[in-house]
């Protein structure tokens, strides 16, 4: 049998994460369509998706930073482009392929650590991720009933151009390390071949890649202090 997938598509692949996950998906055989703003297309027109087609397994990876940690000086320009990119790109993406996929597909997205915790240096960004993480927590249902799985990637720090120069020098300073774009595109591989969906793939240098083990959040309570309704599973 040949490994899984056979077909795939990623978006963002001419540089960084998804350019490493292109090549590995190349080396395991795979049949890959790598969608970049570079070769014309963008992620957040909904009409650029009408023309992809069905693939085993899509990495929707397609991502920009804001780079301002001011809330008062944020253009309109960036902030559109931030969550068109990095919002909308996965919104669309997963809206075609839920129409395209067979059964037995997966679909992985590339959020990060700032979707898991707070990042000061680019609030934008960080918004953007917890808006993916919490989409694929919870369209994760509805795909598994046609039988697509999805889950995401959270990587830390990787080297790729989307960190910058100060950021380099600081994460150098601190003696934090970067990730290898190669080690985050093996951890969305395994995520997209995984049983598991709706999960949230942590990647952190030295450590093996696992599903983000979320707290649960506390149920409500009656006047006596008496719990109401089933415990909230899945939150």
């Amino acid at each position: 049998m040949s490994p899984f997938p056979r077909t795939a598509l990623v978006t963002g692949g001419a540089s960084g994460i998804a350019a490493a996950l292109v090549a590995l998906l190349a080396l395991d055989g795979a049949e890959v369509r790598s969608l970049d703003l570079a070769d014309g297309f963008d992620v957040s027109d909904p009409r650029a998706w009408d023309g992809v087609g069905p693939v085993d397994a899509a990495f929707l990876n397609a991502g920009v930073g804001a780079g301002e940690t001011d809330p008062a000086a944020v253009s309109d320009d960036a902030y559109r482009r931030i969550v068109g990119t990095n919002v909308d790109g996965v919104v669309f993406g997963v809206r075609r392929l839920a129409s395209v996929m067979a059964p037995g597909s997966a679909i992985v997205a590339t959020a990060s650590l700032a979707g898991l915790t707070a990042m000061p240096d680019d609030p934008l960004y960080t918004l953007t991720k917890h808006a993916v993480v919490g989409y694929v927590r919870s369209v994760a249902p509805a795909l598994q009933a046609r039988g697509i799985r999805i889950n995401a990637i959270a990587p830390g720090f990787a080297d790729t151009p989307l960190v910058d120069a100060a950021t380099r020098a600081r994460l150098a300073e601190q003696g934090v390390p970067l990730l290898a774009a190669a080690d985050v595109a093996r951890a969305a591989l395994r995520a997209a071949r995984s049983e598991g969906t709706g999960e949230v793939w942590w990647i952190q240098p030295g450590r093996e890649p696992e599903p983000f083990r979320f707290p649960r959040v506390p149920g409500p309570r009656d006047a006596a202090g008496g719990r109401v309704g089933p415990p909230p599973d899945g939150l």
